[in-house]
């Protein structure tokens, strides 16, 4: 079985590798047996060269909700500049699990998720990083959009923490226009760190504000998810020269 080599991009933030990790022992509870390891695109270590030089099998998942970037260019100029050719999953998002652990942490600040009456009368900030790529930015308005039919949430605005706007602040003056009796804040983020804090900061006008993604159960079943559908290509792949010979 190949492991799997998770790519976090790495923060200043010591939160961030501790969330990483844990997100790793969640991985490997989910997963026993199966060989993980972390490598880290920027300020953390090891980096990707010294973890995908000693990996003679393994499938890269990126540790990234959308595919901006960093999923285009930077993790796949690292692992070439390593010479290893390694299979590179998707990225999270967009994915129900994503949903289901949003309602999480959602559910774990105070709001009670289960209940269609609460849900139809709670506006939802979805409060992203925000990104230069345009398509990375409707993906996440995609999954806004998603989010509220599938739950039925009075409403459901995107604000970004960087980039362009609009800011958490504007989404809940949005949401309180809308009509929403109540207003929650949920980080679209996976580990603490500068933008988390700058949406907390922003969200005092909230009756609540989540957790980012973090070590969720739903999250490291995403990973696997995404583990296992590029291993399987992998092989698909591999198996074609043999079957058209």
């Amino acid at each position: 079985m190949p492991a799997l080599l998770l790519i976090a991009h790495g923060s200043r933030d010591p939160r961030h590798a501790a969330t990483v990790a844990a997100l790793v022992r969640e991985v490997r509870a989910q997963r026993p047996g199966l060989e993980v390891a972390t490598a880290y695109l920027d300020h953390c270590a090891p980096r990707i060269p010294q973890v995908a030089a000693r990996l003679t099998d393994a499938v890269a998942v990126p540790l990234l909700l959308n595919r901006a970037f960093h999923a285009k260019h930077d993790i796949p100029a690292a692992l070439r500049a390593t010479g290893a050719a390694l299979p590179v999953a998707d990225v999270l998002g967009p994915s129900p699990l994503l949903l289901a652990a949003l309602d999480r942490r959602l559910a774990e600040a105070g709001l009670d998720v289960r209940a269609a009456a609460v849900r139809s009368r709670t506006g939802v900030v979805l409060a992203a990083a925000g990104s230069s790529d345009p398509a990375a930015d409707a993906a996440t308005r995609a999954v806004a959009a998603e989010w509220r039919r599938s739950r039925g949430w009075a409403a459901v605005e995107v604000a970004y923490a960087s980039a362009a706007g609009p800011r958490v602040p504007d989404a809940l003056a949005a949401l309180r226009a809308a009509g929403a009796d109540r207003t929650a804040v949920a980080p679209y983020l996976l580990a603490p760190g500068l933008l988390p804090d700058r949406i907390a900061a922003a969200a005092t006008g909230a009756d609540l504000c989540a957790d980012v993604l973090g070590a969720a159960p739903e999250l490291a079943a995403l990973l696997l998810e995404r583990y296992d559908r590029a291993r399987l290509t992998a092989r698909a792949l591999t198996a074609l020269p043999a079957l058209t010979a």
